[in-house]
């Protein structure tokens, strides 16, 4: 096969993958075991794993546990929801087709916008999809993006740009939220991407980064990873947001190790066409009756490649819906009730850490997430803390490793989830740690 196709080697197959991602051999894995075997192995494997309900729970950045009803899971598993894919032909997938629509309208209220898509994969992913959007608005390739700014979705908007040859300015990271990002915009300037809450936890006001964004004629792309947030802060839209993106795992989604998440996506009316992703419409059938159908849809799988915005091929249908059900239980009133809860709970952990020897907490302003200065290696800490049965944060050390400067910071969650017993192991095991 490989003479067929004129490869001198299996190692030819894989030239575009750089030598450092490479795996040198094989896998430190058994080259077979039974079926038995197999499942024993990974069973022990996952009983060294620590559910997050087990134990006094404070990691966030970018991952929030919060409570789900048990309602939305009973619901995302009927058989027509769990089962369910892509709503190709409306005329037998008008369930699908509705709480996507549902779902839309719920991400456009919530971000202040005028329209939002069917979802994307995730925070992440959207936040670079928006970049490439700007660039095709602005027909410009540079992409400013703020210090606080999630490193990991710095690293995915960096790999699609490089992917595309566009420029990507990363300031430095920003944990006391005090940047001049004014100073990075200028006339060749596609977007301005920043982050409220920071990575940090800190409240960014984005009205002048608007401002002054729209004044080079570039787009303001605004970021969240934490959507209940929303219940409580200004939304992104009514300070001037162009484009807003950010992850909806913290409503109906739990952890799940990581994934699947879900993406929020919603712009402004006028730049609807450049929006990657499905769209779903509300129309009437020659009847008059009411029905809902894809619209405007611009994926690969539907035209040609090159006139395509994106070639997402799903839109995490299962996880969307269950945020929509999440969100529609809440109600607006629920949704503003449980953001209060969430930033008391964090307002209490603050103060308690505040007046620990050798704790600081830097933030001047949060929602329910901040930064903490500690003596000494924050990864030890945080370790320190796990042996003593408390998930104590993430060491910013592990997102921004190439900073040593940061090694001594911790990012710390607090959500409903949080108890007062909670919030004392926290502060005990660190008292014992900062000795």
């Amino acid at each position: 096969m490989l003479a067929r196709i004129g490869a001198a080697s299996i190692d030819d197959l894989f030239a575009d993958i750089p030598d450092d991602k490479r795996l040198a051999g094989p896998l430190d894995l058994p080259m077979h075991m039974s079926e038995l075997e197999v499942e024993r192995h990974l069973g022990r494997l996952a009983g060294q794993n620590v559910p997050a309900s087990s134990q006094p729970f404070f990691v966030g950045a970018g991952a929030y546990k919060h409570h789900v009803p048990a309602s939305v899971d009973h619901l995302i598993q009927r058989s027509e929801f769990l089962t369910s894919y892509t709503p190709y032909q409306p005329e037998i997938t008008q369930g699908t087709l509705q709480y996507l629509f549902e779902f839309q309208t719920q991400v456009a209220n919530l971000t202040a916008m005028d329209v939002a898509n069917a979802s994307m994969y995730d925070g992440s992913t959207g936040a670079a999809e928006a970049v490439l959007m700007a660039h095709r608005i602005t027909r410009r390739n540079k992409a400013v993006l703020s210090g606080g700014l999630h490193p990991h979705y710095v690293d995915v908007i960096r790999n699609l740009s490089e992917m595309a040859d566009d420029r990507v300015e990363a300031l430095d990271p920003d944990p006391t939220g005090t940047e001049d990002i004014l100073a990075a915009i200028d006339d060749e300037t596609s977007c301005v991407v920043v982050q409220s809450p920071s990575f940090y936890g800190n409240l960014i006001d984005l009205a002048p980064i608007a401002e002054k964004a729209h004044a080079h004629k570039a787009l303001l792309i605004a970021v969240f990873t934490e959507a209940v947030a929303l219940g409580a802060i200004e939304p992104p839209g009514t300070q001037g947001a162009d484009i807003v993106v950010g992850e909806g795992q913290s409503l109906g989604v739990g952890l799940n190790f990581g994934g699947p998440y879900v993406g929020l996506f919603a712009t402004r009316q006028k730049y609807v066409r450049q929006m990657p992703g499905r769209l779903c419409g509300q129309t009437v059938d020659a009847e008059g009756r009411r029905g809902f159908v894809l619209t405007l849809s611009t994926r690969e799988q539907h035209i040609r490649r090159d006139k395509a915005t994106s070639n997402i091929c799903t839109n995490s249908g299962l996880c969307c819906l269950a945020f929509t059900i999440h969100l529609t239980l809440l109600g607006e009133t629920g949704l503003s009730a449980l953001a209060r809860v969430n930033h008391q709970k964090a307002c209490r952990l603050a103060d308690r850490l505040a007046a620990l020897d050798g704790v600081d907490v830097i933030n001047d302003s949060f929602f329910n997430e901040f930064t903490i200065r500690v003596r000494g290696r924050a990864a030890d800490v945080v370790e320190a803390l796990a042996e003593r049965g408390v998930l104590g944060g993430v060491p910013v050390s592990r997102l921004e490793a190439r900073r040593p400067d940061l090694d001594d910071l911790i990012v710390v969650a607090a959500t409903e989830t949080v108890t007062d017993g909670d919030i004392d192991a926290l502060v005990n095991g660190l008292k014992e740690v900062m000795q």
